[in-house]
Formats: C-alpha cells, sequence, structure tokens
C-alpha cells in the first residue's frame, strides 16, 4: 500500500550502506595520496596511512533530529568492534584510531561531548564511560562491559583516548554539493555530470572490493587518477564516453524493422555484421541522449556535425557510385554501396564531434542514425535504395 513505511522496512538499513560508500568517497579527497582504504574490513570503513597509522570509522545516517546519548546503541556497538581490534592488534602498542562519524548530534550534558574534538582527558572518558555503564541493565551493554573487563585501568584510558566522535557527519544528500566545492578545475556546469561518473565508478569499484574481485583495499591514488581521466572528459576540445561495452537488450537482426537495418539487408551483408551496426546505433543513441540531457553539448552541435557527415557521404557516393546508372545490375549496385558502406565504417575515424572524441561507436552511430531518419534517410548505401524505399512506403500505404 503506497505511503505506509513497514517496521521492517529495508530503506533504512539500504541508505546506510550507501551513505558508507559516499562518505569514504568524500574523505578520499581529504586524505593523503599515499593512503588506502579498506571497506567493510575491521570497521564500515578502514583508513590506513603510509607510515601505517590506522583509522577504523563506524559510519551511522541516522534519522533527522536524533541525537546520541549516553547509552547509544551505535556508540556502544562501534566501542565492542573497537575494543576487540584494540586488544588483537597490541592493546597500548596499538597504532589505530577509531571514529564514529554520525548524522545525529550529540545530546546536551551527555559525557559523549567529552569525545568530540579536543574533548575531556583519557582519564575523565574513561570515568564517565563507566559510570554510564554501570547505570545500565541491558543485555546488550552487558556484552560492552564484558568486553572491556579484559582492560586495565591504564589500557581502558588509553583505548578511551584513541576514540573521536564526529556528530552532524553531512547526511548522504548532502555530500555531493561537498564534492562538488573540491571539483573546482572542472568548469561548474559540468560538475554534476562529472560527479555522477565519478560516483558510479566509485561504486562498481566498491562492490568488486567487497565480492573479492578487487583490493582488498582502494588506493586514494587510484581515485585521484580516474578523476583527472574523467575531468579530461570535459574540457573544451572533449566530450565523455559512457557506452563503451554497453549493448541492447535484444539483437534480431532477422525481425528489425528499423530503416537503417533494411539498408544494411539490401548490401546482403551478414547477421554478425548486421548485428555490429545494431549495436554502434544504440551507443551513439543513449550517448547523444546523455550529452543533450546533461547539456554537454552546444546547441546546434549535433546538427552541424551530422552536416558535416553527410557531406562526406555525399562525395564519397558521388566517386563509388559514378559508374551507376539506370542499366547497372544489382550486382553492381550492391558491390558500390558496400564499399560507400566500408568507407563510413573504417575511413571516417577524422570526422570527430571534438577534436578528442576518438571513440568509433559515435561517428560509426551516428553514420547509422542518418541511415534511419524518417521519413526519408540522409545517407543511404545501396544506389537504388531511396527507390525501393518510396516502393515500400507505396506499397505500405
Amino acid at each position: 500500500m503506497s505511503g505506509i513505511t513497514s517496521q521492517f522496512s529495508a530503506a533504512e538499513p539500504g541508505l546506510g550502506y550507501i551513505f558508507q560508500s559516499r562518505y569514504a568517497l568524500l574523505r578520499m579527497f581529504d586524505l593523503p595520496e599515499d593512503g588506502e582504504v579498506y571497506i567493510e574490513r575491521n570497521d564500515d570503513v578502514e583508513f590506513v596511512a603510509a607510515d601505517g597509522q590506522v583509522s577504523l570509522g563506524s559510519l551511522k545516517h541516522k534519522a533527522k533530529g536524533e541525537s546520541l546519548s549516553d547509552l547509544s546503541v551505535d556508540f556502544w556497538k562501534s566501542v565492542r568492534v573497537w575494543v576487540s581490534y584494540y586488544k588483537s592488534s597490541g592493546r597500548s602498542g596499538s597504532n589505530a584510531r577509531f571514529i564514529l562519524y554520525s548524522t545525529a548530534s550529540v545530546s546536551p550534558g551527555s559525557f559523549l561531548q567529552h569525545f568530540v574534538g579536543a574533548g575531556g582527558s583519557s582519564e575523565l572518558r574513561a570515568t564517565e564511560a563507566a559510570s554510564a555503564l554501570a547505570s545500565s541493565v541491558s543485555k546488550d551493554i552487558d556484552k560492552v562491559k564484558a568486553d572491556l573487563e579484559g582492560l586495565t585501568t591504564v589500557e581502558a584510558q588509553d583505548f578511551y583516548g584513541r576514540i573521536t566522535i564526529s556528530p552532524s557527519t553531512p547526511r548522504i544528500d548532502d555530500i555531493p554539493a561537498l564534492i562538488d566545492q573540491r571539483l573546482r578545475t572542472t568548469r561548474k556546469e559540468d560538475r554534476e555530470a562529472l560527479f555522477s561518473r565519478l560516483e558510479g565508478w566509485w561504486s562498481d569499484l566498491v562492490i568488486l572490493v567487497l565480492t573479492g574481485k578487487a583490493g582488498p583495499s582502494i588506493k586514494v591514488q587510484e581515485v585521484s587518477d580516474k578523476l583527472v581521466l574523467l575531468a579530461e572528459q570535459f574540457r573544451s576540445d572533449n566530450l565523455p564516453i559512457d557506452f563503451q561495452n554497453k549493448k541492447p537488450g535484444d539483437i534480431d537482426p532477422s525481425n528489425d524493422k528499423r530503416t537503417f537495418v533494411i539498408q544494411l539487408h539490401a548490401l546482403k551483408l551478414s547477421e554478425k555484421r548486421i548485428q555490429h551496426a545494431i549495436i554502434d546505433y544504440y551507443r551513439a543513441f543513449e550517448q547523444r541522449s546523455l550529452w543533450a540531457r546533461e547539456r554537454l553539448v552546444i546547441a546546434g552541435e549535433i546538427e552541424e556535425y551530422e552536416d558535416r557527415l553527410v557531406e562526406e557521404w555525399d562525395r564519397h557516393k558521388a566517386i563509388l557510385c559514378e559508374k551507376i546508372n539506370e542499366g547497372s545490375h544489382d550486382d553492381a549496385c550492391v558491390e558500390a554501396g558496400n564499399a560507400l558502406y566500408l568507407w563510413a565504417l573504417t575511413n571516417t575515424s577524422h570526422l570527430r564531434i571534438r577534436e578528442r572524441v576518438t571513440e568509433p561507436y559515435v561517428v560509426r552511430g551516428a553514420f547509422q542514425m542518418l541511415a534511419n531518419d524518417r521519413p526519408t534517410p540522409r545517407v543511404h548505401w545501396h544506389p537504388r535504395f531511396l527507390e525501393r524505399l518510396v516502393k515500400i512506403l507505396e506499397a505500405a500505404a
């Protein structure tokens, strides 16, 4: 039923997972490039500096208005994770710091305020924490008590001295604007599109790491390098390329009734070659649509590019079909059409919409789109295709 949220809704946990990934990306902009990040290893995120310094981060995305109090589950669950790592990494000899990033604030008067910023002394933190634990009858808190019992007084003080709470951490929908501020070398009007591609790459990389297909860590330098590559695509002489290796869901050359496919059948091409043409058409069409939605091309730029392609096509058609006349056999027409089509596929890479846009599907797919124009295609391959098309349309009418 629309508008009703179940008590078992997965929305909040799902939002939490996305928040972890997005916030980790934000932090990558502020970390030294020789560092690295682990996702879901010893904590939600784990930042490791070049000198071996480890920072375990627990990330909590809470409802607006929530706050952390003395016995907040978020804090004490994190303490359980941290004390386990503290014990296993040498206790007072550990090189770890522990950070709770929460979108919630800290309640006024809560001892947790001692963990914000410079906060209180290690001794004060340990004393206040012990008092808070002693006041609880929760079974969950009992587990925390048991985990902490193995620490000496000095170790407990050392442990609590390593904890920092970062309250009012930016919410998930605030992070894009913060990353935008870190993309100042890119034109402001292009930053949203750049962020979209960066986050898409980052999300894919995180999935690969979590599934064991990459990693186990992500180097900060990797993000810097990817950002440079993406930013280059937004220069005035370039455009982003997003549909490499993408394919349409259904490819059926035998039953595809689009004009550009019918044109290729007229050349008696193999099904495999027609499949390639369908893929080129799909990629070019989707790419242009994305450029238009993101306003990456200026008014009239696509039209001017198509005019250039049509003019070049017309010049080569005049050469390759010069000897075709009314008395020519269809085999000669097919041969000339194939030569013209082969030219469009293999000798037009210099016809670029912008100087640094060298991806082949952009120009190949552009020719397929021109061959699909309605009611009359702007380019055709078989010298007599337009005559055939008129007959087909007359028959259909």
